[in-house]
């Protein structure tokens, strides 16, 4: 037999050896992760609801999660995650694309300002257009919520300054931008606030191009402000919750919004030495756990997936141990074609992990 380079490749680049014939619990899909993180080190995270995940385990896990807007120290803990303080770094709600991502980081620091800057819903209930449901009932004056967006912003310069791990998961290509000058909303106008108008409103979905043009320009831009900053870029694995293309299947539209962010992931860790890319959505969507890791609504991602997940994460992204063991997933992994697993993925969908998600509103019963 003649010789040839796949005889002596490692383990890892054979589907046979490393998935197939693999416990679904044991599947690890990385090969070398450039950097680790240690317990000194501020780590921000960002992005869709997905990202809520990792916050949690670093949080619980004894890691340094960077928060720099906490909420004022004498109001209960309990009333202030009510109020979204700790969901992430700052109060921003959930950044579902790249576009938001750069605008955010230009807003904070005064090089972009929208020209829509408040919704009024009724004579005393004011929304944040950029983070409508950040404010449970919202403000009660534009005056409150121009007083508190500063303090947020400033948050947000803080945070990008002082952070030494970013975590970024892009979850959307499709968004709703402004006709008058492109500031993009985390929500469709008229859902979770505002009047939908289509002569003041468009939608408009990313190409691949468009998400490296954005992610550069805010890598750039945070290497400027924060030069020892390292990005760990993820997917969402959670599906579009509806698409705004009536020309299209929420399926295909999925496909298409994961794989310009799956490459554009790809591009940017190729591009930029402080950038790695973590495999998250090939974990969660991978056939090897036969769905057994979404919820019967084949949405929401149950616990056994996060646990996988991130327990790959501190095996590989971090320095040292957890302080709490990351829970084992589940084995089998539970399967819906298989009656004996029916029990034990009935189980699995019961440990579904409540994130904060604005997109949800966009199908609601």
């Amino acid at each position: 037999m003649t010789e040839h380079p796949y005889k002596s490749a490692p383990g890892h680049t054979f589907w046979r050896r490393s998935v197939a014939e693999v416990d679904p619990a044991s599947v690890d899909p990385v090969v070398d992760f450039p950097f680790r993180i240690d317990p000194t080190m501020r780590v921000a995270t960002a992005g869709s609801c997905f990202a809520q995940h990792i916050a949690r385990y670093l949080r619980n896990s004894g890691f340094n999660y960077h928060v720099t807007e906490p909420g004022h120290p004498i109001i209960p803990e309990s009333v202030r995650a009510k109020n979204n303080y700790g969901l992430f770094s700052a109060r921003y709600g959930n950044i579902y694309t790249a576009r938001q991502l750069i605008q955010l980081f230009e807003r904070a620091y005064g090089r972009f300002v929208p020209q829509e800057p408040v919704w009024q819903e009724s004579e005393d209930r004011f929304l944040d257009p950029f983070r409508p449901s950040t404010q449970p009932g919202g403000y009660i004056s534009a005056a409150e919520l121009e007083l508190d967006r500063a303090q947020h912003l400033a948050a947000v310069r803080e945070m990008f300054e002082t952070l030494d791990v970013f975590v970024f998961t892009l979850g959307l290509t499709e968004c709703w931008v402004s006709r008058a000058d492109g500031a993009a909303f985390p929500i469709c106008p008229g859902v979770e606030g505002g009047v939908f108008d289509p002569e003041r409103y468009a939608f408009h979905n990313q190409s691949c191009d468009e998400v490296v043009s954005d992610m550069t320009a805010f890598l750039m831009g945070l290497a400027r402000v924060n030069p020892r900053a390292q990005v760990i870029l993820t997917v969402s694995p959670v599906p579009l919750a509806a698409t705004a293309r009536r020309d299209q299947h929420v399926l295909t539209a999925t496909a298409y919004s994961k794989a310009v962010l799956r490459v554009a992931a790809e591009t940017l860790a190729a591009r930029f030495a402080h950038v790695a890319y973590f495999p998250s959505y090939e974990i969660i969507t991978g056939a090897f756990n036969r769905g057994g890791y979404y919820a019967p609504d084949l949405r929401n991602v149950v616990e056994a997936g996060v646990a996988h997940v991130m327990g790959l994460f501190m095996k590989h992204a971090t320095r040292t141990a957890a302080a709490d063991p990351v829970p084992e997933p589940a084995t089998p992994v539970a399967s819906r074609s298989n009656p004996a697993n029916s029990d034990a993925y009935l189980d699995l969908s019961r440990h579904i992990v409540e994130v904060e998600c604005d997109e949800a509103a966009l199908d609601r019963s």
